[in-house]
């Protein structure tokens, strides 16, 4: 400190002597206050060095500080953000069901709700809770035509009118709600316009053999019906219907000729997405800022 103050005097002691005008003035001034400043700079690291430095939570950092951080700076190890993913509970699926189903979870699409991912190709479905763990899965009867779009109109038709290759279960998202069929038979709505529903296998003609097709494991013999979506009763009674009462919930039925991203316009795959790498990368950053001005802040903690 009495360095500088000597450094300061001198200085202004050799300024007060030197008779100069315009530039030479200037460039007086300017290298005078260059000194001064590299001085003083020099003095606050020194200060910091033997000082602690505690973590101001009203400074904000900067774009340089944050990219910097953690270079050259020991912390403990941290927790990364990790992505958010679907809990199948160990039960078998497709990887697109388990890409799907992540990004439901992660991107929060579902808007807390129940939902249910339909896997066409392999003929299941899977219902979930809110926050994305697994309630029930079971094999699924679909229509027997392949196709990832309704023939626009076919809620109006009679069953009789459907041509077979009309018969299609569309892909997409859909708001489900319980709901009665024009039998009266509890249903769950997935496209009410479309006369589409997921309801308990219909069995009043046995020589389309609907339960033994149910009964065989993977996606052979599961395309029967004219869209609806057959499930086993018991499935339906234990699982579906006490999900989707009363609040109802989002059916996502995946295609099966399409993309994915082309049916789900906002869909990311969960882990590979560059945005969820950047988001990692930045949080260590700052975490290792954070703790670098103020080693008080815990390896729990959360920078926001």
């Amino acid at each position: 400190m009495k360095t500088v103050k000597k450094i300061r005097l001198r200085l202004l002691a050799a300024f007060r002597r030197i008779k100069c005008s315009g530039s030479g003035l200037s460039i007086a001034i300017g290298f005078c206050l260059g000194l001064m400043a590299v001085s003083f700079n020099t003095h606050q690291v020194a200060a910091a060095e033997n000082t602690p430095q505690f973590f101001n939570p009203d400074s904000s950092l900067s774009a340089h500080q944050v990219s910097g951080a953690g270079l050259g700076v020991r912390t403990r190890p941290t927790a990364t953000p990790h992505p958010k993913q679907a809990d199948f509970e160990g039960e078998h699926r497709s990887d697109p069901a388990q890409h799907v189903a992540d990004w439901v979870v992660d991107s929060g699409d579902n808007r807390g709700m129940a939902f249910a991912i339909v896997d066409k190709i392999d003929a299941k479905v899977f219902v979930f809770d809110s926050r994305g763990r697994l309630l029930g899965a079971a094999q699924v009867l679909l229509g027997i035509a392949r196709g990832d779009y309704s023939v626009p109109g076919i809620g109006n038709r009679k069953l009789s009118d459907i041509r077979p290759e009309e018969r299609t279960t569309p892909a997409g998202r859909f708001v489900a709600s319980m709901g009665h069929n024009f039998k009266g038979k509890d249903v769950l709505w997935v496209d009410y316009i479309d006369a589409v529903s997921l309801h308990r296998v219909i069995t009043n003609n046995p020589k389309e053999r609907r339960l033994e097709r149910l009964a065989t494991p993977g996606p052979r013999d599961k395309r029967i019906s004219y869209g609806c979506i057959n499930v086993p009763a018991k499935f339906f009674d234990k699982v579906v219907s006490p999900t989707f009462t009363g609040r109802g919930g989002i059916v996502y039925v995946l295609p099966e000729i399409v993309s994915i991203s082309e049916i789900f316009k906002s869909y990311y795959d969960v882990e590979s997405a560059p945005a969820r790498a950047a988001s990692a990368n930045l949080y260590e950053r700052t975490r290792a800022l954070l703790h670098q001005q103020d080693p008080r802040f815990g390896h729990n903690a959360q920078p926001y």
